[in-house]
């Protein structure tokens, strides 16, 4: 298996870190893009040639180029980034501010854009690379209470899927990454943020705040092996633009489609009475 070199935000625990751990296993090289280095600091004890650990914020965009460099002068090439930095703030449309629903957009899309950005030339040079672009099945369908969280992963998702078509031609690969729930930490109490609860939508969001709070350590989801799919499929043939992981988040993004599907199908006669009558369907280029 040819090694590669792998960037990986928000490694020091959960999905970046089982990345971490798996791509070393397999004789990767892996650079830990991390906020706190002395969380990590094993993994480059443990891998000293094979294991770089970088100060990175996510959010960051202007951090994005020197990461991207210092990856290169230390291992002299890139071949696959997995933007996986992230969390979530619980709360209705109405208690969630301006300023946490900008500061999950800057981790969630201008941070990864800046990161994809930086790292696209030297993939282009080489004629390959692979983008991991860590989603959720938040980021195919939507839930009450956690609108900020969901809108920053449909927004991912959407940049996402139109750059893979612009990069195809080069031979690098984007793939969108949709978990259900796994044990990696995002529902701790020191990590999951909760909006000031108002009185309209305490009651009506109770049992969302409940199962958000209360699931951390009972998810059905394991992040080594999640991390093992990943890490096989970056160094296979072919990769998914998306990929659903765990039986929740297959099961309810496959009902999602079909709804709407459903919905499309029952609204089309509707939908298409809106166009001129004398104008033939343009020919588009995608």
């Amino acid at each position: 298996m040819t090694t590669q070199t792998w960037i990986i935000t928000g490694a020091s625990r959960g999905f970046g870190r089982a990345l971490a751990d798996s791509a070393l296993a397999a004789g990767d090289n892996v650079v830990a893009a991390v906020r706190r280095p002395e969380s990590v600091a094993d993994l480059e004890a443990k891998y000293p040639d094979n294991c770089l650990i970088a100060t990175f914020d996510a959010r960051d965009v202007a951090a994005a180029t020197d990461l991207v460099r210092a990856t290169l002068d230390r291992f002299g090439q890139l071949d696959v980034l997995v933007n996986n930095a992230g969390r979530a703030v619980v709360g209705a449309v109405e208690e969630v501010g301006d300023a946490q629903l900008r500061e999950l957009m800057e981790l969630h899309l201008f941070g990864p854009a800046a990161l994809v950005r930086a790292a696209l030339p030297a993939m282009r040079e080489r004629g390959s690379g692979t983008i991991v672009q860590m989603s959720s099945q938040g980021g195919r369908m939507a839930f009450p209470g956690v609108s900020a969280y969901c809108a920053s992963k449909f927004a991912l998702e959407g940049w996402s899927e139109a750059l893979a078509g612009e990069v195809a031609p080069f031979g690098i690969r984007v793939m969108l990454v949709e978990p259900s729930r796994f044990r990696t930490g995002f529902n701790r109490g020191d990590v999951l943020e909760f909006a000031e609860p108002s009185a309209t939508y305490r009651d009506l969001l109770a049992d969302v705040r409940a199962d958000m709070a209360g699931t951390d350590g009972r998810q059905e989801g394991d992040p080594v092996r999640a991390a093992e799919i990943i890490v096989s499929l970056a160094h296979g043939d072919e990769v998914p633009l998306r990929l659903p992981l765990g039986r929740e988040a297959v099961e309810r993004i496959s009902r999602a489609y079909r709804r709407g599907l459903d919905e499309v199908e029952r609204w089309a006669e509707t939908a298409r009475g809106a166009d001129f009558d004398d104008v033939p369907p343009s020919v588009r280029p995608v």
